[in-house]
This record gives structure tokens, C-alpha cells and sequence, in this order.
């Protein structure tokens, strides 16, 4: 572990032109967090500290690029800010990145530091090998809260200020590649955050529970559990401000210890915690959750700590109460957690019905027992049947043709290319395979029932070359066909615009563009989920055009097609999004593994030891999200 460069800035004595209302907890956030620092560290951290007059946006900046410039491999830099922040119409460029139609700032004592520009300058500071981390404590930084006790971190923009960064000075230092820090923030980027009093003392409402949080968690206690058990805490306290991680992926530095360290053991999809109606797990109906008298199928487990050996882990499952689009109210089972911890877990029932797999091994009866124990063991998404009778609306036949699998449609049109079997290796690697396709098409037909936000976003596939020239319309088979064109270097992939149009006029809607391919994968980074005002449109890829093309190793000769699902998941608030991720089935992967079954994390991706027994249930009331599939084509003339 290298050295700990910190910046913390704090601003409470803002002049009148630049803010009309003072603040008076930022200074008490800076004191704090430094205290902190000093007692994780020992002392040892090199921390610079700009309050009041001295925090204007050339000094942050200068501080910034110097100090946590310094900053080299294995080092660590934190860049802390409890002040004011803004927010300003977008124009022009910049609506292709904001979606809300807004430009956010965070405010110094002499005027704005562009979001953008602030995100530049970290993530130069991370290209030269550090560990980048930003905690922003001001409005807009990402989240919400509307609690008139407390006191709105938010200045109205002055006249003349202008959000948007100077005119190549995003190209000046942002470094090529995806953002590189990691960011905390006290609230969504289209809405306030506040500060109060907390025992006396006047802080931002963010830092006072995410600095509690801190002082309990352990040295491998990473960024994606911190944020939950520190919005946990605000939940509790009875604020509605929504604190926000980003960037959300996971193996990414989301899952990395807080200040640094190496990235821990796979994170859990879901994490349980103590709200303000109770113990609570982050996901709901939104992820395919049933709703209603069905609820209370869908347990949890308790997964070992990440860093401990697995039996560290506590003996604990809950068990779903009451199912919301994007949370779930549970009870303990026999066991009385920490209402002080967050705990991750994974799913362990669904109250769903499986897919359901018929075997034929009439060549090789030899395989039958081998066969049928491996596929009733992977996943309680996979149930094997004897009779057609027992199929359920996915179902699978695996016929054995000499030393191969072949999973088969129902019509007898394969799945997959035929995969070996010879024995008990090869047959746990047939069993993956069935419950990798059952969770990809799980996640593709993904449909609540009828939602009050059904219609209101609308998808525009354009092509690049002619973006006045309309949407691409789908054909009579309802797919959108895009075909390649032959240029000097042979066939092109065509290329496209994607828009994601909010047609609603009042609400503010949380949007994710998943694309699922036909090697069986799906991928949120067209639109990774974003909050989209009203009126308002979202670019895939931030407005870069999106290429479509034949998978890798499948040649671009005539004839030759891909097929995507793109699908739409439309919310009033946001959902988790690691539960919507699923890479490419790889025939050449690794057949099934004993800790498989044990560290299987996700909505869709059920641990098998856990309770076995389905129920079909009854319809729920609608719920506030709703999802659309756009089935896209991609042809060799």
C-alpha cells in the first residue's frame, strides 16, 4: 500500500454574489473527515486543506493537479468537497452527455467548477496509476432530499457563469478510456442535498452518515457497501436525499476497498440492511421479484465476508415480506442480524417457476444418472421432467448423439453448437450451459405487468449517415434490419445513433438500454442507466456512434446475420443494474465447480442448495416500471 494524498475543501462564508445563503456544517464535514484520515492512517497521510477564501476554483484546481497530482502507482488520492453546488440549462454538445438537460456544478468561493471539468482533472490524476476516489457533499452531485429541518446545499447559478467547461479543456486533460476515480455522492445529479444538525453539530447530512459508516467499517469494507449502509443511514434519520456510486460496475473500483487496495472477491449483487421500514435488500419487482402473495417465496442468503474465509459467514437468510419495484422489505430467519451492517446476499428461492429440461440419453443410457444429477444441481431456474406434460414456457430437450449434447427447441432447432459429453466433467459443463440460457432469456422476456409508464419512453435507432433522414421503422417480422455496406476494404459494419426519447411531460424516469446478443449475452453499456427529464433525450454512448457488426469469428459473407434484443427498463427510481449483467456463453469455459454453487450471486442466478419448491402466484397491483424489447437484425447483403 503507497501513500495517501488527501485535498478535503470546505466552504461556509460564501459571498452574496456567489451564493445568497450561506452554510455553516461544510468546515465541521472537512474537520471530521480529516480526523478520520489521521486515525485510519496513523497520521501518515499527506493532507491539504482549503476552507473558506482560500477554496477558490483556481487554488482547488492548482491543489488538484499538484497535490493529488503527486500522487504516483499504488498511491492513493481523495479528493473531498462539503459546499454549495449549482446547476445551469445545457446547450448545444452538452445535451448529448446530460439527459436531464442540466449542467451541475460544484461551487468554490469565488464561482463554479464544472462537473466535467472537475471529473477531467481526477481522472488525470488516476491515468498516472493512482487510486482516485471523490466524496462531493453538495447538491447535484447526484442525488436528492426534501426535508425543510434541514438546510439546501445550493446555490443558484450567478449571472454569467457559464457550467460548461472552457473550450478544450476537457480535451486537454481527460486521459483516453472510461472515467478512472470513483465517486460518492450525496445526491442525484438532478436534485438537492442538505445539511443539519447531528448531535450538536452542524454537518452535510451525506458526511455525517457516510463518516459513521466509516468509523465501524473494516479495512476491506468496499465503496459499493459503504454507500448502502451510509443511504441506510439517511433513510433511517427520515431523509429522501439518494446518495450515488459511481462508476456502478462491478470488478471495477466500485468493489475496491475504500481508499485503495485490491479488488476483493467478486461482489454480491444485492445488499441487505436496515431501512427505515426494516431490514431491506436492494432489488424488487423491477428485477423480475413476484409481487404480492408470492413475496413471500423469495429468500435470501448471507454470503461469506469478502477477505474471510467462507465459514466466517453468518448462518442468516431472510425471507421476502413485501415486494417494491426497486427494494424488498424481509425478516430474519432465525437469526438476528447487526443493524449496524450491511450485509451481502444472494438470492437463494425466487417465487418463480423454472425453466424446465427433458433429457434423452437413449444412445448413451450409460450418461443418464450422471447427466440428470448435474442439470438438477446447477440452478433452481432448471427443472428436469419427464414428460411433455410438465414443460414449462422454456424448455430445453438435451438429446445424447454418440460423444455429443445437443440442447435442442422445442421445434428441434439447436440452441447452441453441440457441446462433448463423455462424462461427469463434460456434463456439469451441459449443465451450465442450460442455466446460462435460462437466465439470458429470463432477462430478455422480463415483463411487468401493465405499468403506468408504458409508452412514455420511446427508442430511436437512426442511421449515422443520415440522422435527418428518420428512425429506422422494424420490418413485417417486427425486427429493425441494418445491413452492411460494401466499402474499398471489404463489407463495413453499418453505424447508428441510438436516442432514448422521454415523451413524459412532468416525471423524471430512470432508463437502462440492455443489449442482449445472440451468443447468449447482455450488456448495459449502450445506456447504463441514467435519470432522464422530462421532455428530455438520452444518447447511447453519450452521443458516439454505435456500431453494429458480425460477433467475432463469424464471417461477414452474404447471408451472413446477427441478431440483438435491445431492451428497454423504464423506473421512477433507480435500480441496481449488476443483476441485468451476463457475459457471452463460452462453450470452451470450464464445466461446473463446487464453489460455483456456493458464491452464485443475482436475480436471475439462484443458489441450488436453497429451498426448491416453486409456486406460480397471482398478479400483483402494477408496478412503477415497465420494460420494451427492440429486436434489431444485422445482415450481410
Amino acid at each position: 500500500m503507497g501513500k495517501i494524498y488527501a485535498l478535503l475543501v470546505g466552504v461556509d462564508d460564501y459571498p452574496s454574489h456567489t451564493a445568497p445563503s450561506p452554510l455553516t456544517g461544510c468546515v465541521n464535514d472537512v474537520t471530521e473527515a480529516r480526523r478520520l484520515l489521521t486515525d485510519r492512517t496513523g497520521g501518515s497521510a499527506d493532507v491539504r486543506v482549503l476552507l473558506n477564501a482560500d477554496a477558490t476554483t483556481a487554488a482547488v484546481t492548482d491543489a488538484i493537479e499538484r497535490h493529488l497530482g503527486a500522487a504516483g502507482p499504488d498511491d492513493t488520492a481523495l479528493f473531498w468537497f462539503s459546499g454549495h453546488g449549482t446547476q445551469s440549462r445545457a446547450t448545444g454538445a452538452d445535451l448529448l452527455v446530460e439527459a436531464t438537460g442540466r449542467n451541475q456544478a460544484v461551487v468554490c468561493v469565488d464561482g463554479p467548477l464544472s462537473d466535467k471539468r472537475l471529473g477531467a482533472l481526477l481522472d488525470a490524476v488516476a491515468a498516472d496509476g493512482a487510486h482516485t476516489a471523490a466524496v462531493l457533499d453538495c447538491c447535484y452531485s447526484g442525488g436528492a432530499t426534501r426535508d425543510a429541518d434541514l438546510t439546501a446545499r445550493c446555490a443558484p447559478p450567478a449571472p454569467g457563469w457559464d457550467l460548461a467547461p472552457a473550450s478544450g479543456a476537457r480535451e486537454a486533460v481527460v486521459p483516453d478510456g472510461p472515467p478512472r476515480h470513483v465517486l460518492l455522492a450525496a445526491s442525484r445529479l438532478n436534485q438537492l442535498s442538505y445539511e443539519g444538525y447531528f448531535g450538536g453539530r452542524r454537518h452535510g447530512a451525506f458526511t455525517h452518515a457516510l463518516l459513521g459508516v466509516l468509523r465501524e467499517a473494516g479495512p476491506d469494507a468496499t465503496y459499493r457497501r459503504i454507500l448502502a449502509a451510509a443511504d441506510a443511514r439517511l433513510q433511517r434519520a427520515g431523509g429522501t436525499q439518494q446518495p450515488v456510486l459511481y462508476p456502478p460496475e462491478a470488478d471495477g473500483v466500485a468493489d475496491r476497498p475504500f481508499l485503495g487496495g485490491a479488488v476483493a472477491r467478486t461482489p454480491s449483487t444485492h445488499l441487505l440492511r436496515y431501512g427505515p421500514a426494516g431490514w431491506e435488500v436492494d432489488c424488487g419487482s423491477g428485477h423480475g421479484l413476484r409481487e404480492g402473495a408470492g413475496a413471500s417465496g423469495t429468500e435470501f442468503t448471507v454470503l461469506a465476508e469478502a477477505g474471510l474465509p467462507d465459514a466466517a459467514a453468518p448462518p442468516g437468510v431472510v425471507r421476502a415480506r413485501t415486494v417494491h419495484g426497486h427494494r424488498t422489505l424481509v425478516d430474519p430467519v432465525d437469526w438476528t442480524p447487526s443493524a449496524g451492517r450491511v450485509y451481502p446476499v444472494a438470492l437463494s428461492a425466487l417465487a418463480a417457476a423454472p425453466a424446465t429440461a427433458a433429457l434423452d440419453t437413449a444412445e448413451r443410457p450409460e450418461l443418464s444418472s450422471v447427466l440428470y444429477d448435474a442439470v438438477g444441481a446447477v440452478s433452481p431456474l432448471l427443472q428436469v421432467v419427464a414428460t411433455a406434460q410438465e414443460a414449462a414456457d422454456l424448455h430445453f430437450r438435451v438429446v445424447v448423439r454418440g460423444p455429443s449434447a445437443h440442447v435442442l427447441r422445442r421445434d428441434g432447432t439447436p440452441f447452441v453448437e453441440p457441446l462433448p459429453l463423455t462424462g461427469r466433467a463434460d456434463a456439469g459443463r451441459v449443465a451450465d450451459c442450460l442455466a446460462h440460457l435460462a437466465r439470458w432469456h429470463q432477462l430478455r422476456d422480463l415483463t411487468p405487468r401493465p405499468s403506468l409508464l408504458d409508452g412514455l419512453v420511446r427508442v430511436e435507432i437512426t442511421p449515422w449517415d443520415a440522422p435527418d433522414g428518420g428512425p429506422l421503422l422494424p420490418d413485417g417480422s417486427g425486427e429493425i434490419v441494418c445491413p452492411y455496406t460494401h466499402g474499398p476494404e471489404g463489407p463495413q459494419g453499418p453505424l447508428v445513433t441510438v436516442r432514448l426519447h422521454n415523451r413524459s411531460p412532468d416525471r423524471t424516469l430512470w432508463c437502462l438500454l440492455l443489449d442482449l446478443t445472440d451468443r447468449y449475452a447482455a450488456d448495459p453499456a449502450l445506456y447504463p442507466g441514467h435519470f432522464i427529464g422530462p421532455g428530455g433525450t438520452g444518447h447511447a454512448l453519450d452521443g458516439e456512434p454505435v456500431q453494429l457488426s458480425l460477433p467475432h469469428g463469424r464471417p461477414a459473407v452474404p447471408g451472413a446475420q446477427a441478431r440483438d434484443w435491445l431492451k428497454l427498463v423504464v423506473a421512477e427510481g433507480e435500480l441496481n443494474t449488476l443483476p441485468f449483467q451476463l457475459p457471452a456463453w463460452d462453450p470452451r469455459g470450464a464445466g461446473a465447480r463446487a464453489d460455483r454453487f456456493t458464491t452464485d450471486d443475482g436475480v436471475l442466478r439462484l443458489r441450488p442448495h436453497a429451498v426448491r419448491e416453486f409456486r406460480r402466484v397471482g398478479a400483483g397491483a402494477p408496478g412503477r416500471w415497465t420494460t420494451r424489447v427492440i429486436p434489431v437484425r444485422t445482415v450481410v447483403p
